[in-house]
């Protein structure tokens, strides 16, 4: 039977992919306030602001490709049972051929009704516009949960955790919560590495990794062969 490797991943998965996180540039992205982008209060203030950002977003999403670290993680299922909890909203882990994926802050190619986020439809690269309306009548919005909102799947994504036999952690500071909480999720025997350039963790019993994402993924894929668990 094979281990149950959960990972869960931030922005640096992607940033090696040419797609820009907010966090290294003092609350901009893209050159945007982020409140003014990823916020229930930035949508309902200017809607038209918000729909454009997440247009440019689409269009270049459309433009980059999985890298090494996405394609590793996906020849991983050939040796484990692998679950992902991605904190990000790009589909490169289904495009590198990762086959269980939970999105927790939801997906740049879905929209949803603006009244009930249940109403979903994929959109792909296509663009949202003012006027555009959801099955309900509302008008569509990005499928995207924002500064303000609930996270609807993080108690499943605590069960996922719960249940690994390994934890991979990738690109994420763990300082935004509620996933940020997720790790405390982790059995006490539960082994748990870390990929992340950065100083990012001083939790104990964490085997941190000090690489970007496609360097780290090569280190752990290596470590995987001689660990006996």
């Amino acid at each position: 039977m094979k281990k149950h490797l959960v990972v869960l991943t931030g922005a640096g998965m992607s940033a090696e992919s040419g797609i820009s996180t907010f966090r290294d540039s003092n609350g901009l992205w893209e050159n945007y306030d982020v409140m003014q982008v990823a916020s229930i209060e930035g949508w309902h203030a200017d809607r038209e602001l918000v729909l454009q950002f997440y247009n440019l977003r689409r269009s270049q999403l459309k433009d980059v490709q999985p890298n090494e670290g996405h394609l590793i993680l996906a020849e991983l299922e050939q040796d484990f049972d692998v679950s992902i909890i991605t904190q990000n909203v790009d589909n490169l882990h289904e495009r590198a051929g990762s086959s269980s994926v939970l999105h927790l802050h939801g997906e740049l190619t879905k929209a949803c009704s603006s009244n009930n986020k249940n109403l979903v439809t994929e959109i792909g690269y296509n663009e949202i516009h003012l006027g555009d309306k959801a099955s309900d009548g509302s008008q569509l919005r990005p499928f995207i949960v924002w500064f303000g909102e609930a996270v609807p799947m993080i108690e499943k994504a605590a069960k996922i955790v719960d249940s690994a036999d390994i934890l991979l952690i990738i690109g994420t500071s763990l300082q935004v919560y509620p996933a940020a909480g997720l790790v405390d999720y982790a059995g006490p025997e539960t082994p748990i590495y870390l990929i992340d350039p950065k100083e990012v963790s001083n939790k104990p019993g964490i085997t941190v990794i000090k690489k970007g994402a496609c360097e780290g993924m090569k280190i752990f894929k290596e470590k995987m062969k001689f660990e006996n668990f």
